[in-house]
Formats: structure tokens, C-alpha cells, sequence
């Protein structure tokens, strides 16, 4: 397991300089950083060179990058155009962004996979067709759609929870938010969660277990059940930096100064640094996350070991 984890880790330095390069690339070689500064305004040649060559855009690209890296691995993600370090901004915007995803999660994990147990154990019967039907029509309904309707409903009209999200909030005030954010992946973790039973409930192992007259709850939970959630794990893994990174709505719907609300902020000034650095950190989170989950697959499957 020891050596499994070190090779994976040095196969997430090339795949993090990959990506973290292209996205470095799309940012400041698809547009012109200093010229968004000015906005509509021509900037002055002079003052245009002495910016570019303190923000040290005067260099080729792989030298500008390079100059990135070595300040990311001292801890310094630069310094947004507004004058802030983009750590203070980090700072301010992950912690509420992590409490809104753990939200999220955990939703998603505890009612999508109680609904598709539900509906994978009663294949073919009304539960199941409900299961279904409820999943179809999340899918189908927008983010901001949802959003803004439950925020009216339980936010304005009956007073349950306040419609907007303090900035110091707790775990109690992003529950409606969480679950907007959630929605769709718990449709999605419920349909993995039916699938994934139905075809298992098929398996000879499946079989032996209810030959050998072992109580159903135990065929269920122990043998059927951590089985069936591999893909589900999957999913998971991969969903949380995209639950992290792609807050953008929920975010804007709730007034959460989050992470996806500086990436708003950041894209639409072009603040290029804000960018890159968020961006750089939900790599991160993407990696880390799909290296627990492969470490997890040993955990759920015995039959599965990292050499």
C-alpha cells in the first residue's frame, strides 16, 4: 500500500504540471492581462511595458510559468490587480466553499444512496418507478431554476431559512444551499446506486450468500451493498472538486463569497492571477480526491489491493 501511494503521488506531479500549464496558457496567452486593466481605455505604451515587465509578462511564456511555480511552491499565488494577495482572497473564499461542499456531499451520499437502495431492491415496483421519475425530473430542472424556487419557497415565502448566506456561515445556514448545490449529483448517485445493485443482485457471489442462508440485512449491507458502490465512490471523488469549482451559481443565488464567486469575479474583470491561482488549487482538490477514492476501493472491495 506504502508504494502504491508514493507512485501515485509522483504520477500526480506530471498530470498537475500538465494541467496547471494549460490553464496558465488558456489565461495569459488567449488575452492580454494589462489591456484588461484599462478596461475600454488605451493604455499608455510606457506605463503598458513598466506593468507588464513588474507583473513579469515581458518573458516568454514557459518562463512566466516557471516564475508561477516557484512562487506556488513557496506559498505565494500573487497578487490580484486589485491590489490583494490572491492568498488573502483564498483565505476568505475556501473555507465557506469547503462547508457549503461538505454540505453537499454528504446530502448527495446519504439520500441519493438510501434512494437508490430503495429503488434497486424493489426493481420494477412503484418505489422504484418513483425513484426514477424524481431523478429524471432533478436532472432535467437547472440549477438556477431550483435554486431560486426553493430560496423563494423556504427562504421568502415561509421563513424557514434566511434567502441569503451570511459570510461567516455556519454549517446550519448553508443546509438549503447545500442541497441546491447537491441536487443534481444526488440524482446522479442514486441512479449509479439502482444500477449498480440491480446488476450485482445477479452475481453468483450474491447467490452463494442467500444459499448459505445468511439474513438478508447482512446479504444487503455487507455483501450486495459495498459492492455496488464503487462507481458510486467514483463519482463522488471526482464530484467534490466540481461541486467546489462549479459553485458559480449557488454561490451568485445565495450571496456566498465563496470560491465560485471569486472565479466569477476574477473571469469577468479578467483578473488573471485570482484565476489561475483558484484553479490551481481545485487541481489539487481533483487529485487528492481521486487518490482517496482508489485507496478506498481496497476498503469497500477486499478483493481489490494496491501493490
Amino acid at each position: 500500500m506504502g508504494r502504491y501511494v508514493v507512485r501515485r503521488l509522483l504520477q500526480m506531479i506530471p498530470v498537475f504540471a500538465g494541467s496547471t500549464f494549460l490553464i496558465f496558457f488558456m489565461v495569459y496567452a488567449l488575452g492580454d492581462p494589462v489591456a484588461a486593466l484599462f478596461g475600454d481605455k488605451a493604455p499608455d505604451p510606457a506605463v503598458a511595458a513598466r506593468i507588464r515587465q513588474e507583473l513579469y509578462l515581458d518573458q516568454p511564456l514557459w518562463k512566466q510559468y516557471l516564475h508561477y511555480m516557484g512562487q506556488v511552491l513557496t506559498g505565494d499565488f500573487g497578487t490580484a490587480f486589485t491590489g490583494q494577495p490572491v492568498l488573502e482572497l483564498m483565505a476568505d473564499a475556501f473555507p465557506v466553499t469547503i462547508r457549503l461542499t461538505i454540505v453537499a456531499v454528504l446530502f448527495e451520499v446519504v439520500v441519493g444512496i438510501a434512494l437508490g437502495v430503495a429503488g434497486g431492491l424493489r426493481r420494477g415496483r412503484p418505489a422504484d418507478t418513483t425513484v426514477l421519475m424524481l431523478t429524471l425530473v432533478v436532472v432535467s430542472v437547472p440549477t438556477f431554476v431550483s435554486g431560486y424556487v426553493l430560496q423563494y419557497l423556504f427562504g421568502v415565502r415561509w421563513g424557514l431559512v434566511p434567502p441569503t448566506v451570511p459570510p461567516e456561515a455556519a454549517f446550519a445556514q448553508l443546509l438549503l444551499p447545500g442541497v441546491v448545490l447537491g441536487l443534481v449529483s444526488l440524482a446522479y448517485v442514486t441512479r449509479l446506486t439502482r444500477t449498480s445493485l440491480v446488476e450485482n443482485a445477479r452475481a453468483d457471489y450474491i447467490r452463494t450468500a442467500v444459499a448459505k442462508g445468511l439474513p438478508r440485512h447482512r446479504v444487503v449491507l455487507r455483501h450486495l451493498l459495498r459492492n455496488s458502490l464503487i462507481p458510486v465512490v467514483t463519482f463522488i471523488g471526482a464530484d467534490v472538486g466540481a461541486l467546489m469549482g462549479g459553485a458559480i451559481v449557488t454561490e451568485r443565488i445565495f450571496n456566498i463569497h465563496g470560491v465560485g464567486y471569486q472565479l466569477y469575479q476574477g473571469i469577468l474583470r479578467q483578473n488573471s492571477p485570482t484565476v489561475v491561482g483558484f484553479v490551481t488549487v481545485l487541481v489539487l482538490v481533483f487529485l487528492v480526491a481521486n487518490l482517496v477514492v482508489d485507496l478506498l476501493y481496497a476498503v469497500l472491495d477486499p478483493r481489490i489491493r494496491h501493490a
